[in-house]
């Protein structure tokens, strides 16, 4: 009795078994059995330098399929360092549009690789070069070192003369003046206003430029600053800040949508109320 269950146990299970559709494994998958979509191939024309090459620079070419990359430049930049040209040079970090290190130029303008998309309504090549009128580190990479010791000599930190109180903790101030300085604290320092100023292109060594000068007026304005005074008239130079001439290029650029310009107009009212 217990035999014949077991048999009839058994054909059903195998039965069962044929019954069931024959699985392809995954190795046996090809490309072509997922996706059927065309290549979508766009060209970028990136700047080449190599200090150690001895060469000149040049324009590289590189195809890239969009429909499998992502949508920003940078990832264009990643995807062609990663699988054509491991030696293509660039600064990247957050990617997301807060350190400003991959400041450049793209198209013929100055932008953030991480905030600006690629243009998929053209089929002329992308044009990527270094931020203009610095000097070249290499490929995309430029030099930042008088921008930053420009940085450096507004010393951008709280100035005060009576220090805290006992007990004190912070340095306190409304919220009204804390709103004055909307607008220009959240400059990254990434350049792009700098570099696309007539004027600091030809007196980068003497003009300080939009990012520094704003940075200068925000803390000119800052209420618990009390070096108001000191930091207008290290300012009074006929070269740090009145090479501004209004062209505007800063605030048109400005990857967090800042107005670098209105800065330097306050700080050039703030001076003429001081005289």
């Amino acid at each position: 009795m217990l035999f014949s269950r077991i048999t009839r146990a058994s054909s059903l299970l195998r039965s069962t078994r044929l019954s069931t559709p024959i699985q392809r494994p995954l190795s046996s998958l090809k490309v072509e059995d997922v996706s059927n979509d065309e290549e979508n191939i766009k060209f970028f024309k990136i700047y080449r330098w190599d200090p150690d090459s001895g060469g000149k620079p040049y324009l590289s070419t590189y195809p890239v399929d969009l429909n499998d990359c992502g949508p920003m430049i940078l990832d264009v930049l990643l995807k062609i360092k990663n699988e054509q040209d491991p030696t293509l040079t660039f600064r990247r970090s957050c990617r997301e549009g807060i350190c400003g290190s991959c400041a450049m130029n793209i198209n013929g303008s100055n932008t953030l690789a991480c905030l600006c998309y690629v243009d998929k309504a053209s089929n002329d090549a992308t044009k990527i070069y270094p931020l203009p009128h610095m000097y070249v580190v290499k490929d995309l990479v430029p030099d930042m070192g008088n921008f930053y010791e420009q940085y450096r000599s507004i010393e951008p930190w709280l100035h005060t003369k009576t220090g805290k109180k006992e007990g004190q903790a912070e340095f306190l101030q409304t919220k009204d003046d804390r709103k004055k300085l909307d607008g220009m604290y959240e400059c990254i320092l990434c350049a792009c206003c700098s570099t696309s100023c007539p004027s600091y292109w030809w007196n980068a060594d003497k003009y300080l430029g939009p990012a520094v000068l704003m940075q200068a007026y925000r803390w000119i304005e800052d209420s618990r600053d009390e070096h108001t005074k000191e930091r207008l008239e290290a300012l009074d130079d006929s070269f740090k800040l009145y090479r501004c001439h209004t062209i505007m290029n800063c605030s048109k650029v400005c990857p967090k949508h800042l107005n670098p310009g209105k800065a330097i107009a306050n700080i050039k009212k703030r001076m003429a109320e001081m005289h």
